[in-house]
């Protein structure tokens, strides 16, 4: 499964430049099907190949709001050599809408 599809690039395009949305729209959802980590991007930046969002790895206080490289979801190997997957199942939801909680943009 392509993490990063061409409807979603569009879907990403149509939303914008979210950075002073205090509730931003979580576009795509991705995650570590067998640890931790959680990737909520609000943006995606074709020219770097970049997402922005929250990035949730261990529910903690080192969870924050940055940039995230597809390539690095991509290259993820995690136990069974699993990688990186996108909820396909979440659709498009507004960040205070999931059970986390994020620090201020």
């Amino acid at each position: 499964m392509k993490l990063l599809t061409e409807e979603l690039k569009k879907r990403f395009k149509e939303v914008g430049d979210q950075s002073e949305e205090k509730d931003p729209i979580v576009v795509a959802k991705f995650f570590n099907p067998t640890g931790a980590g959680t990737w909520y991007a609000t943006e995606w930046d074709e020219e770097n190949k970049c997402f922005y969002g929250y990035v949730s790895l261990f529910g903690d206080h080192n969870d924050k709001w940055g940039a995230f490289s597809l390539a690095e979801l991509e290259e993820f190997k995690g136990q069974f050599g699993l990688g990186i997957e996108r909820d396909l199942h979440c659709g498009e939801k507004k960040i205070s809408e999931f059970n986390i909680k994020t620090l201020n943009k």
